[in-house]
């Protein structure tokens, strides 16, 4: 989704005004039958390779939804923790049909945000989307998200700067995509985050195929015996399958939907180099600790909830 801003400030990253689209793929069928597989374990099928149309993992942002009361305190929250900055906030139209939000961009070194507080209903399916992605045109992106299998939500529009749409995969993932009349040049990340998608087997398996057809990625890990402790479930597994493409990482988190408290609420997960020292950041800056912190073999995570009711992962380690 897009919303226009005006520049508040210097900023990490050259934007242009949008906050839009975000990612969000998730894992392919593994080409092992047990066990972890890393690097380079899968890609997609020859005959469904082509051109990709991601520009970059620097382009794509989660999408927050928060009231309007309470967008600046999450901003302020946000970069309290990770650093960064962000782009003056507006009160725009950036659906189709009419209404109305708050709207800024927070650029930090973990990731990109657009954060909205709408000041009217919210039209469907707006905030179902999980973020949204730039690609190099509106007509091949729409194009190879349908070649791959993805439904088309809600049409292409035009915006101030460009075009937007909506498109599903299987599982329920809404991605929105966007494109610039005048293309954007942003600075990489720090850190790559990773899109974080929660299913049960069967829509994992044909979102995995979808998603790896449209991304043109590769699965970089697969593990089917994941310990549950990661997740809530200490003494059980769970299979995770991390997708690396252009448009960043996307972790699927395939499970039998029985979860506890906050996990499958946590839409990205941000690595960062020393999490104890952020989450005493996070704390100060008004967040809360949901879950965590846990310390485990190479990957040490917590799921924060920040001010207006973004939760969060973060993780210190290679997921």
């Amino acid at each position: 989704m897009f919303a226009i801003h005006k520049i508040g400030k210097p900023r990490m990253l050259s934007a242009c005004a949008i906050a839009a689209v975000a990612a969000v793929g998730l894992v392919a069928a593994s080409p092992a039958a047990h066990g972890t597989t890393r690097a380079g374990a899968g890609k997609p099928p020859a005959a469904s390779r082509s051109a990709s149309v991601a520009v970059g993992p620097q382009y794509d942002t989660t999408h927050v939804y928060v009231q309007p009361g309470e967008v600046s305190a999450f901003v302020a929250s946000w970069e309290a923790t990770f650093g960064g900055t962000n782009t003056t906030a507006v009160t725009t139209d950036v659906t189709p049909t009419p209404s109305e939000t708050i709207s800024e961009l927070a650029l930090s070194p973990v990731g990109s945000l657009s954060v909205f507080g709408f000041t009217t209903g919210i039209p469907y399916p707006f905030g179902q989307e999980r973020g949204g992605s730039l690609v190099t045109s509106m007509p091949a992106g729409v194009a190879a998200a349908e070649r791959s299998g993805a439904s088309l939500v809600v049409s292409p529009w035009n915006d101030p700067i460009g075009k937007d749409t909506i498109v599903q995969f299987p599982g329920g993932v809404d991605l929105q995509l966007y494109w610039h009349t005048t293309a954007p040049s942003y600075a990489p990340l720090a850190t790559v985050p990773d899109s974080r998608v929660y299913l049960e087997p069967q829509a994992a398996a044909a979102f995995i195929r979808d998603y790896l057809a449209f991304s043109q990625g590769r699965i970089t890990l697969d593990d089917r015996h994941a310990n549950g402790a990661q997740i809530g479930l200490p003494g059980t597994t769970f299979r995770e399958v991390l997708i690396d493409s252009a448009f960043g990482k996307t972790l699927v988190i395939i499970t039998n939907g029985q979860l506890p408290y906050p996990f499958g609420l946590d839409k990205t997960g941000y690595q960062v180099t020393n999490l104890a020292s952020t989450l005493a950041k996070a704390k100060a800056a008004g967040a809360r600790v949901l879950w965590g912190p846990y310390d485990g073999p190479g990957l040490d995570s917590a799921i924060v909830e920040f001010p207006g009711g973004y939760i969060a992962e973060i993780h210190q380690g290679n997921v």
